[in-house]
């Protein structure tokens, strides 16, 4: 994969003259003129199509796993910078295979508003600016140029501009004056410097207003989204109110990681570390092992300090990852940077080495000096002392992710795993909105290798005895084989 996000990037472009200012002007004038991009206050569009969930694949190699938008409205306000998306979508992968909260049962309604202010993330910002009326507008503001270039044999202006992460957003003008694509560079705390880029064919006309009818988006080489839109008003009334309790910005996944909580002891010398993405700190005889970091180097390094808290004077020796979906392994190079060593699963190492060798520009982002000490778990590895023992096993043919571990703590019976099951708050234990396939099949694992768990501690949710996720998906019989270890 990481392959083919280079080969986008060494586009075979041949330029014929220095990029201008001057000329910019004139070209978004034209092309702004061409489109209706002057008089296009708003739009609304509805679609139907697929999304994508990156970092999710279920393997290296393999695409984002794929939904079905069963419906999809947006709106969008260039006035106000403001969007609002209101969508339905349902299982896309049968069998499911890989993550972003598969598999989902029946129908799964999400929202996202942005209205941009001056704390607005850049990232949530260029849902607007790719978007090519947003690209236009944001281009006559911010000093573009613009240059002659052949791609493919043919030719585009493009249209260039710095964007707030300092990173270039090129737009590609076709001889039709019509934006057919934009590409930027965003920074991913697993993949460093990532592509972002949307294509847009098929226009029509809306309104006096030129608007494409087939959107593609892709992140890290790709799609992330393929719309085909099936209506589109323009200039009509919307109202985009801010969504409640987020600041303005809803839904999307983004935002701030808060700082990991006080650990709590979940036997002599382990400790959970709370959060979204939890993770757990074993006192070992002379160092300390950590299970899992969480999603971004913020949360790694929160990790690190609460196990330090925990667990004082001692250094950490080992960090284990559960699995390489990027929302497991965004805080792994907080662990790379202070020279621990991670212990994943064997098939992940040639990706992770990989994806640590590229650049990380667009952030102002200290580089990451060591170079990474990766050790790896074939089926079974034992990290043992005379004070703890933590059992690491491969999940074969486990459908979330190919390269997928779970973590035993035999003397304490806990489990800890990436993705199965995630236990709801409160007494509540089922969760009728997701299926049984991935739980199930962490089940007959357990079976296979004679684990006796009492509790589980998920990386996502809260420390919960093990019977609770059998009666969640009806597996008591399926458990009725346990072993006796």
């Amino acid at each position: 994969m990481l392959k083919r996000c280079l080969s986008v990037l060494a586009l075979a472009a041949v330029a014929f003259g220095r990029p201008s200012a001057q000329d910019a002007k004139a070209t978004i004038a034209a092309v702004s003129k061409a489109m209706g991009a002057d008089t296009l206050k708003t739009v609304q569009y509805s679609a139907t199509g697929f999304d994508y969930a990156l970092g999710q694949n279920p393997n290296a190699n393999a695409p984002w796993p794929k939904f079905i938008e069963k419906s999809y409205t947006r709106a969008i306000d260039f006035d106000q910078t403001a969007s609002r998306v209101d969508r339905v979508r349902v299982q896309g992968e049968n069998p499911p295979r890989g993550g972003g909260q598969q598999p989902i049962v029946g129908e799964q309604p999400q929202s996202q508003t942005i209205i941009v202010s001056a704390d607005t993330p850049w990232p949530q910002q260029l849902e607007i600016w790719m978007l090519p009326h947003g690209f236009l507008r944001a281009a006559a503001k911010r000093n573009a140029t613009v240059e002659a270039k052949t791609v493919g044999g043919k030719k585009y202006s493009v249209v260039t501009f710095l964007g707030d992460n300092k990173a270039k957003v090129n737009g590609y003008i076709n001889d039709q004056n019509l934006v057919e694509r934009v590409e930027t560079w965003i920074d991913n705390a697993f993949l460093g410097d990532m592509l972002f880029e949307a294509s847009y064919s098929d226009y029509k006309d809306a309104g006096g207003a030129k608007f494409p009818t087939h959107i593609v988006q892709k992140q890290g080489g790709y799609p992330t989204f393929d719309l085909r839109l099936t209506d589109v008003q323009a200039n009509s009334a919307v109202a985009i109110q801010p969504a409640q309790g987020r600041g303005g910005a809803g839904g999307g996944g983004g935002g701030a990681n808060p700082p990991a909580a006080e650990s709590e002891k979940l036997g002599d010398g382990v400790y959970l570390i709370p959060g979204a993405y939890a993770s757990i700190a074993v006192d070992m005889k002379d160092h300390i092992v950590v299970i899992e970091t969480g999603q971004s180097e913020a949360r790694g390094q929160a990790v690190v300090e609460a196990a330090k808290r925990a667990i004082p004077n001692k250094p950490i020796k080992y960090v284990v990852n559960t699995h390489a979906h990027y929302d497991h392994a965004g805080g792994l190079r907080e662990y790379v940077a202070e020279g621990i060593t991670v212990i994943t699963h064997e098939s992940n190492k040639a990706f992770y080495e990989q994806a640590w060798a590229r650049p990380r520009t667009v952030e102002d982002t200290a580089p990451t000096t060591n170079k990474p000490m990766i050790e790896t778990v074939g089926d079974k590895r034992i990290l043992s002392d005379r004070t703890h023992t933590v059992e690491l096993y491969f999940l074969n043919g486990h459908q979330h992710h190919s390269g997928q571990l779970i973590a035993y703590l035999p003397k304490e019976r806990i489990l800890m795993y990436g993705d199965a099951y995630n236990p709801p708050a409160g007494t509540e234990i089922r969760t009728p909105e997701r299926g049984p396939d991935y739980a199930a099949q962490l089940v007959q694992k357990i079976n296979e290798f004679k684990l006796r768990p009492d509790r589980i501690a998920p990386v996502h949710g809260r420390v919960v005895p093990y019977k609770n996720l059998l009666i969640a998906f009806n597996l008591e019989e399926a458990a009725a084989t346990r072993g006796t270890k």
